[in-house]
């Protein structure tokens, strides 16, 4: 008897692990289909608060600005193809529509395909106001529609199974699909960590910022990084775990520790859920392990089961062009080649998929404090802050800072309206919430003059000073500087 070839061996053990990395139980799959299509109906629902401001000609993103922002034709949504708002809140209920017949699995492929081009329609049209949890939600909807989620608790399962009591179950899949999934859930991760590799994290110091009422925590939040000890345990646990725990989910795929693993990553979105406002990007967090719940956590089943489930050829390599791209588009954005400027061909490709893979969430978090507020000038005389639905002006630290907005989109919206490449929507974002104030209050109570302002302070350091810019500004001021005496003398 001869000796096992070593090339042989060694493909035989790859084929093991990735068996064991990348197979997935279709119950695991059809609790993340639920899940999606919850999330996605819960979208839909609380973007509607912020409808007219947000997707209608009027609001603070008209069309045509918008597009520009964008500044390339690749970056498409459907919401783009007529600029009304009957249009808009069409694309918006298909996307609540599509997630509504996912979480039931009725014509699941067709749904979650049309949940992905609603979500990223709808991610386009407001990509201002978008946070990292919606794009995330769009990647792992583009490697649900290579995957069965629909084989199990689905109304096409039942109609399927409703034929014949010995039908076989699909019991699990493993395909490029799936594969393409679980590492899409912890590249996420992995990127977040290499990103806080840095002297504020790795001082203990950027955690206790990130959770202060004035960047992006809650009042729980900042009380825990107000503990200097418990802030620095926290952080250096979260550090540790974004760069080591996700090579653990496929080094060690056995059942037991790919729960362990599953329930430590829910719990640390809880807690994210609890100490920061970030809209769904928990929720998102929590629905993307569920793929991977082992097998054995769920009842044994009563029917027959087949095999894992296999792509079709074509199918197989449509997923692992995508795929490819995708990785394209992480060892760019995590290696010293993010300074090189992806080929146009890859960089359109990426747009149309919506796959770019940027995932440094927090990784930068600035030693200071940090505040929006806006000035508004009624006919009356009096001033308010539109930002908070007519209060009065705080222009130096608002009481409650970013849980005082409405929601955590306009937090993520001011922050981008202070950047360089957003300096054409800063007009017309002043013009659309001036306007819908006017809309909705008498002569007397009318803007006459509005100014939204960025303040901040550093937490470090001898200099204490607080700085104030102005962001945004309505009326238009002239090209000749009409409009500036008049607010330099109010001020």
């Amino acid at each position: 008897m001869t000796a096992e070839n070593p090339a042989r061996r060694l493909g035989n053990l790859l084929a093991r692990w990735s068996v064991a990395a990348f197979t997935l139980d279709t119950r695991s799959l059809a609790a993340y289909r639920i899940g999606l299509g919850l999330i996605l109906v819960a979208d839909c629902l609380l973007r509607t608060r912020d409808f007219s401001l947000m997707f209608t000609p009027d609001g603070i993103f008209p069309l045509e600005p918008l597009t520009r922002f964008h500044a390339t034709a690749t970056v498409w949504s459907l919401a783009f193809l007529h600029d009304s708002a009957w249009w808009s809140g069409t694309v918006l209920a298909l996307e609540g529509v599509a997630g509504a017949a996912l979480a039931l699995g009725w014509h699941t492929r067709l749904a979650t395909i049309a949940a992905w081009g609603a979500l990223v329609s709808v991610i386009r049209r407001t990509s201002p106001a978008v946070n990292a949890g919606d794009v995330w939600l769009a990647c792992q909807l583009m490697w649900s529609m290579f995957l069965p989620l629909g084989a199990r608790w689905s109304l096409d399962a039942f109609r399927t199974g409703r034929t014949s009591s010995a039908t076989p179950l699909t019991s699990a899949v493993c395909s490029p699909a799936s594969a393409a999934l679980v590492l899409q859930i912890l590249v996420v991760y992995f990127s977040a960590g290499l990103a806080k590799c840095n002297a504020g994290w790795v001082a203990g110091e950027s955690l206790a910022h990130a959770l202060s009422v004035h960047d992006h925590g809650t009042p729980l939040g900042m009380m825990l990084g107000g503990i200097p000890w418990l802030s620095r345990l926290l952080q250096w646990s979260v550090v540790t775990g974004e760069l080591v725990l996700p090579l653990a989910v496929l080094v060690c795929p056995t059942p037991r520790i790919r729960g362990l693993l599953v329930a430590v990553f829910v719990a640390f979105h809880l807690g994210v859920w609890l100490g920061m406002a970030v809209g769904l990007f928990p929720a998102i967090g929590i629905v993307a392990w569920l793929p991977l719940v082992p097998a054995a956590i769920w009842p044994a089943d009563r029917r027959p089961v087949q095999p894992a489930a296999k792509l079709t050829r074509g199918a197989a390599w449509a997923c692992g062009l995508a795929a490819s791209l995708a990785a394209v588009s992480f060892v760019h954005h995590v290696t010293p080649w993010r300074r090189m400027v992806l080929p146009p061909p890859v960089v359109a490709a990426l747009n149309l998929l919506s796959l770019s893979q940027e995932w440094e969430m927090f990784g930068g978090v600035l030693a200071q404090e940090q505040w929006f507020y806006s000035r508004a000038l009624l006919a009356d005389g009096s001033e308010v802050d539109l930002l908070r639905d007519g209060q009065a002006v705080e222009p130096e630290r608002p009481a409650g800072g970013a849980t005082s907005l409405p929601h955590h989109r306009w937090h993520k919206f001011l922050g981008v309206l202070t950047q360089p490449s957003a300096q054409i929507l800063t007009a017309p974002a002043a013009a659309g919430l001036a306007r819908q104030w006017n809309a909705r209050h008498g002569p007397t109570r009318q803007v006459v003059s509005l100014d939204i302002r960025f303040g901040l302070q550093a937490v470090q350091g001898n200099d204490n000073a607080v700085l104030d810019f102005l962001v945004a500004s309505w009326p238009p001021r002239s090209t000749a500087g009409g409009g500036n005496l008049e607010r330099f003398l109010r001020e």
